[in-house]
């Protein structure tokens, strides 16, 4: 016969036996979840590899996040679907930027083959601007600028020509490639002259009634300026730069931004944000750029100016994204830790700020290369 001391011994093994057995299923769960979440990321992204038309193809993942500090953000897969329906063919070609309307808040951008797009200021809808064919070439750089009282933007379309443009589309002018005549530069007018130059323009930006173009697809590594005379805009007097690693001298000039009456380019190859004077003088570059970053393009938002890599480095999951104060960084923000698909090397990052019910959310939109991907990111 047991006695009550027995009974409490054999309910107490059967309670510890019970526990142990289910603590062991908890944690073979939580293996299997862990195993099963791993094959599924390697699955989508092994399936992306071979499909990069990939917009409508969001997987469902828990909520993750990257950077540091203040700027912290999350993959916004609602507003990076909004792209249009009708460009995803055309979304691994991608090769460009943004710019905005400062007043409006409708972002501009341009895909290949598909054309010069305008985005809502909610960064919900997408329409096309004009039907001129040109605007189908790839637009490089973008710059949205007032002039004399009027809207305008100017696109940069590498190995072609600058286009000045109405905000419905209408082509103003077309700066074609200089003839090497142009310039108060003899090293840009030596260059143009060759029989062996190129016309390598990548980014364009406007300042006080001139246009600025970084030429940094090319040997002759400059940045030159364009001017408007009776409705005409044509090349400047205005040229600096030319390939070397001296201050004022570039490797890449990649990007370029007017900001606070100054020129900021972004000197790729360099890894380096250099400002100028208006007048083409060496001011000073950023520091506590990481090093091995391929500075692609700076703009600024928010008290922060936002730079973007072109490639990841070391280990990271894809290019980084920076956030600097222009005297240092403050946060890193790596798009591959989201799990967004195809996103591995970066053109461009936008930060663009949406108004909703009298509060303020900022966005970046990231313009994706080598396979192309659109994205938008969320601070949280």
């Amino acid at each position: 016969m047991l006695t009550k001391t027995t009974l409490s011994l054999c309910s107490m093994l059967v309670y510890l036996g019970c526990f142990n057995v289910l603590k062991a299923q908890d944690n073979q769960d939580s293996h299997d979840f862990s195993h099963h979440s791993h094959e599924n990321t390697a699955i989508a992204h092994h399936h992306h590899e071979d499909d990069i038309n990939t917009t409508d193809e969001i997987p469902t993942q828990a909520k993750l996040k990257t950077g540091q500090g203040d700027y912290v953000f999350s993959w916004d897969q609602e507003l990076t679907a909004a792209f249009p329906e009708a460009a995803h063919e055309f979304e691994p070609g991608m090769h460009g930027g943004f710019n905005e309307d400062p007043e409006t808040g409708i972002v501009y951008t341009g895909i290949p083959g598909y054309g010069l797009c305008a985005i809502s200021a909610d960064l919900t809808k997408w329409s096309l601007i004009g039907n001129d064919a040109r605007l189908k070439d790839n637009i490089h750089g973008i710059v949205f600028f007032i002039h004399k009282g009027k809207k305008y933007l100017a696109v940069a379309q590498e190995g072609k020509r600058v286009l000045v443009l109405t905000l419905d589309g209408k082509i103003v002018s077309e700066i074609l490639k200089p003839t090497g005549t142009e310039f108060k530069f003899a090293q840009a007018n030596e260059f143009f002259a060759s029989k062996d130059s190129n016309f390598g323009v990548t980014d364009v930006t406007y300042l006080k009634g001139t246009l600025y173009v970084a030429h940094g697809y090319s040997k002759g590594d400059f940045v030159m300026t364009i001017k408007e005379k009776n409705g005409v805009w044509s090349w400047g007097k205005l040229a600096w730069g030319g390939k070397g690693d001296k201050p004022g001298q570039f490797q890449t000039a990649h990007g370029i931004y007017a900001h606070e009456n100054k020129i900021l380019v972004a000197n790729r190859a360099a890894g380096q944000v250099v400002r100028f004077t208006k007048k083409g003088k060496f001011i000073e570059t950023f520091n506590d750029i990481p090093t091995g970053s391929l500075v692609c393009n700076v703009s600024y938002k928010d008290e922060h100016y936002f730079l973007n890599a072109l490639e990841a480095i070391g280990d990271q999951k894809s290019a980084p994204l920076y956030v600097h104060t222009g005297e240092k960084l403050v946060s890193t923000v790596i798009p591959g830790d989201l799990n967004i698909p195809v996103l591995t090397n970066i053109h461009q990052v936008w930060p663009h700020i949406v108004n909703k019910n009298g509060s303020q959310q900022l966005y970046l939109l990231v313009h994706g290369w080598n396979k192309g991907k659109f994205a938008v990111l969320k601070m949280e």
